[in-house]
This record gives C-alpha cells, structure tokens and sequence, in this order.
C-alpha cells in the first residue's frame, strides 16, 4: 500500500488476516509515499516483482497514469485504489464502487436496482458510489453537495439517472449514503461501545435533519469511527436501517485480493478483524 498518511490505515489488518487464512505465503505491507512520487512507488512493482498495490492519497490520480491499462471503471473515475497484472500487463482498477454494492447486498439484501438514491458529498467515495449504483441498475441517484461544479461533475457519472438535487431529496429515497467526513471521529467511541457520544447527536451532513429519514430507509454513513456515528443514531430513531462504512471497507479490499491472488476472499474473516481494530470490545 502507498499513501500519506498510511500508518492508521486497516488494510494491512484485512489483507494479512486473508493471507492467513487461505495458506498465502503472501505479506502486505503499507509505505508512506510522499506526495510527486507516487508514480516512482508504482514502477517499483515491476522493478521488484510486486504483486499487488493499494493506493490511497495522494496518489490516486497518479497511479492511474502510471497504469499500463484502466479498469472500465477506473477509467471513468480517473483514479485507482488497485493495481494489479494481467499477465505482462500493469492494471488500475477502483474497488470502492463495487465494494459498497457488495456491502449493502451482504448486510441488508438490499439491490439498487429500481431505487431512488441519495449520496451525500461529491469526493472520491461519493464518486465512486454514485457511479456504481447506476452501474446496478438504480432508478435515480441525487448528489447533494456544496460546490455546484463538484456535485454536477458526480452527478453525470450516473449518466440519465444522475441528477444534482436539495438535501430535501433524501424524503423520497430508498438509500441514503453519507459520503461527506461528518460524524467522522465526532463522539469517540468510549471503552468498548463503539458508539457516538449522545452530545454529538445533532451532527448531520449538508443541512440534513431528524426528520429526513425514516421506515423504509437505508442509511448508510461510509464513516466507521465511530462505529455507530450521529447520522446513524438518528435515523435508527426514525426507523430507517442503517449500516456504517465498515462493511464496504472489507469488501473493496475483497475484490482487490480476488484480483491479486486468484482465490475468492475470506469477509467473515476479514470483517471480524475490520471490527476487532475498530472496536476490540465489540470482537
């Protein structure tokens, strides 16, 4: 893995654990790779005969040029989070999409396929999540977003389906996904509850309030610490489910290993330890 930071990163947890399990004589390991030479950290891979490589920032954008060949989906984001070989050939690919239909699929037998849809913010993850629920077929996907051009930009990645919408948009939704940091590390988790403070209970993303949400709802916060943040307090509340970001972590690394070693990935196994690093009181 490159990045800056890297040292709080789980990935090594996940991918060492599913190394483990399937009899891999495999080791991951994460360098800090400084911002302007992230392109140097990935022709290392074949300088060194690497056999796989996660990217996180700052050289997501990097990395792609660097790749012999884009992933369909890489290519629209025009960023990697993977690189693997394909034969001779050096791949980038993003798994975070895919990894997050998996997720609420697995967790809620939950299918995009019909559904309005609300994302929350226009970064990375919300890119990669609207682009991957009109990839399964969802009706509608609204990006709301401060900055016009950003949720405009997010918002064509879902083609005829994507519109840019008021935080009103989340009344008619079947799925809501805050991709925005609010409730990020808000209310630390305190001994082993894995759980928001109750005074950070009012800290909602983009102008969003108790009464957006309700039975019939998906909530998903891609935040994961706090295990339980405000966002998902409230609208278990209101009677929506909810899922944090925790699900879709191990499941983008699931597809990054399948690329990589050929073997189907262990997720019981690798979310077990997802949530022993989170919250060990909770294993």
């Amino acid at each position: 893995m490159i990045g800056d930071p890297v040292v709080h990163s789980l990935s090594p947890v996940l991918h060492n654990v599913a190394f483990e399990a399937t009899g891999l004589d495999w080791v991951y390991v994460a360098f800090p790779v400084p911002i302007g030479q992230g392109a140097a950290a990935v022709e290392a891979m074949r300088t060194l005969g690497i056999s796989g490589l996660s990217v996180t920032m700052p050289h997501k954008s990097t990395a792609a040029t660097a790749a012999d060949r884009l992933s369909p989906t890489a290519a629209r984001l025009g960023v990697v989070n993977t690189l693997y070989w394909q034969r001779s050939e050096l791949v980038g690919d993003s798994t975070d999409g895919a990894g997050f239909v998996d997720s609420v699929r697995a967790e809620h037998d939950w299918d995009p396929a019909g559904t309005r849809c609300v994302v929350l913010g226009t970064g990375g993850a919300a890119r990669a999540v609207t682009l991957a629920l009109a990839g399964a077929g969802a009706a509608s996907v609204t990006v709301v977003g401060r900055n016009a051009p950003a949720a405009e930009s997010c918002a064509s990645l879902a083609g005829p389906v994507g519109v840019v919408g008021p935080v009103d948009a989340i009344d008619d939704a079947a799925l809501v996904v805050n991709a925005t940091p609010v409730g990020m590390s808000v209310g630390p988790a305190s001994g082993s509850s894995g759980r928001s403070r109750p005074d950070s209970a009012l800290a909602l993303p983009l102008g969003a309030t108790p009464s957006s949400f309700g039975p019939g709802q998906l909530v998903v916060d891609l935040v994961y610490v706090p295990l339980v943040t405000p966002l998902m307090e409230i609208a278990a509340a209101q009677g929506a489910a909810m899922m944090n970001g925790l699900p879709m972590l191990v499941h983008q690394a699931g597809h990054q290993f399948r690329l990589w070693t050929g073997h189907e990935a262990p997720l019981a196994v690798m979310g077990d330890a997802a949530t022993r690093s989170v919250a060990p009181g909770l294993s």
